[in-house]
Order: C-alpha cells, then sequence, then structure tokens
C-alpha cells in the first residue's frame, strides 16, 4: 500500500535497549526497531491531502493497515520505550510540563490537529505527536478484549501524555480521538 500513498511515510531509527516497563519499573528487552515519525496521516494512505492523524480504525483495521505500511503496531513496552528512551524521561519531549509547543492537549485547539505542529514534543529521535494529539493504538491485549492505547490525545490531561500512563480501549472502538504509527524491525 506504501506504493499507493500520497505523501512518503518517513521512517526513522530507534535504538533498543532495556526498558524499564512502568511505573513498577520491571525490565523489559526492546529490539532496534524502524517507527513512522508521525502519526499515520491521511494524506498517506490516499485519503486526500491532509496531514492529519488517519483515525477512526477499530484495531483490526489499523493492524492491517500497519501491515500495509510494511510493517506492525507497537508493543505497549515498544511504545513507552521510544516515548521515554534509556533516561526515562516522563514525558516524549522530557521532564518539563506540557505547554504551547510541545503538545496538543486539553486546553489548547480541541481538536485534531496535523502532524508535526508541535516539535517541541517531539523525542530525541525524531517522534512527533507521541504526547497528545490522539491516542495511539498498541498490538498488547487487555482483559476483555481491549488494547492497550497510548499517548493521550487533544482532550486529554497532561497526566496521560506521560511516556508510562497506558489506557485501554474495545478493539471494535473506531474512535476519532485514537490513531496509530508503525514499527519495523531494523
Amino acid at each position: 500500500m506504501e506504493s499507493s500513498t500520497t505523501q512518503p511515510v518517513v521512517w526513522v531509527p530507534v535504538p533498543g535497549g532495556t526498558c524499564l516497563f512502568g511505573d513498577r519499573q520491571r525490565p523489559v528487552k526492546v529490539p532496534d526497531l524502524v517507527w513512522t515519525a508521525t502519526l499515520i496521516t491521511l494524506a498517506q494512505v490516499g485519503h486526500g491531502d491532509a496531514p492529519l492523524p488517519q483515525t477512526g480504525l477499530v484495531h483490526a483495521q489499523a493492524a492491517r493497515l500497519a501491515a500495509d505500511l510494511g510493517g506492525r503496531l507497537p508493543r505497549s513496552v515498544e511504545w513507552e520505550w521510544a516515548a521515554s528512551g534509556p533516561e526515562r524521561r516522563l514525558y516524549p519531549w522530557g521532564d518539563e510540563e506540557p505547554g504551547a509547543g510541545r503538545a496538543n492537549l486539553r486546553g489548547g485547539p480541541g481538536g485534531l490537529t496535523a502532524v508535526g505542529t508541535y516539535p517541541d514534543g517531539a523525542t530525541p529521535t525524531g517522534l512527533f505527536d507521541m504526547g497528545g494529539t490522539c491516542w495511539e493504538w498498541t498490538s498488547s491485549p487487555t482483559i476483555g478484549g481491549g488494547f492497550v492505547i497510548r499517548g493521550g490525545s487533544y482532550n486529554s490531561l497532561p497526566l496521560y501524555a506521560r511516556c508510562t500512563f497506558l489506557n485501554a480501549a474495545p478493539a471494535e472502538l473506531g474512535s476519532p480521538g485514537i490513531g496509530m504509527r508503525v514499527v519495523r524491525t531494523a
């Protein structure tokens, strides 16, 4: 599907390591991965030229789209590692609280914004919008048939943008507040 996209998907390498996962800091090995620099956009999947995140997909649709783009949805631990890095940043950009230029959270524009609108919120490896804009599907299942979502959305409190914060959504929920990014083996 990547060849039919109107805008190219940009891939960013993120070196692996040992993630001290979650608030309990359980050590989990994470492999070297290549990530989409941004959430997947409408323009990247041939739905016009808007750089807005592709949202509204149920989990199975997001997983299928990730495969069509040459990868898969990240595991929750992989997402946390990419967002927090080996130094365990509080937020994807560092330990400073969210503010103008860092994240689209509650109190901001009140809806989706174009990917990359908040350059000060990028991770040191160059991943944009990991805090705010829209939640991101992961491949990590939850009890009850749902999946972990990470990152918070335009309607989230700043707490939800923290790297260790995780939430869950039913697999069949196609929400305007949930998007996706793709990973593949380096």
